[in-house]
């Protein structure tokens, strides 16, 4: 599976971005979609997570009711949505998948990882 990110950018604080993770290859309705970010200096992070029909989520607890993450699985594409943008949301945000993640927040629960994408939040 190939994993593409994009819709990164820069933006001012208070905006709103829509990422993009388009799948190539195996089957992308059988996979389940996480989303992390890294900032500089720092671990990679949870941020999201949507199973393979999109009927559950879950969010880290900081983030929760600024980012949405949803797929269309006809499009083979995962999307998350930020809106109220921080200075502190700046990091390269990844995406990821599996077939059967166990522990969601792990990095080491997927298979698959994107490039990743840079999203830059200016005061």
């Amino acid at each position: 599976v190939q994993l593409v990110e994009s819709g990164g950018g820069l933006v001012q604080a208070g905006g709103s971005l829509r990422l993009s993770c388009a799948a190539s290859g195996r089957a992308f309705s059988r996979l389940a979609v996480g989303w992390f970010r890294q900032a500089p200096g720092k671990e990679r992070e949870f941020v999201a997570f949507i199973n393979w029909s999109g009927s559950s989520t879950y969010y880290a607890d900081s983030l929760k009711g600024r980012f949405t993450i949803s797929r269309d699985n006809a499009k083979n594409t995962a999307y998350l949505r930020m809106n109220n943008l921080k200075p502190e949301d700046t990091a390269i945000y990844y995406c990821a998948a599996s077939q059967n993640p166990t522990t969601v927040v792990f990095t080491t629960a997927y298979d698959y990882w994107g490039q990743g994408t840079q999203v830059t939040v200016s005061s």
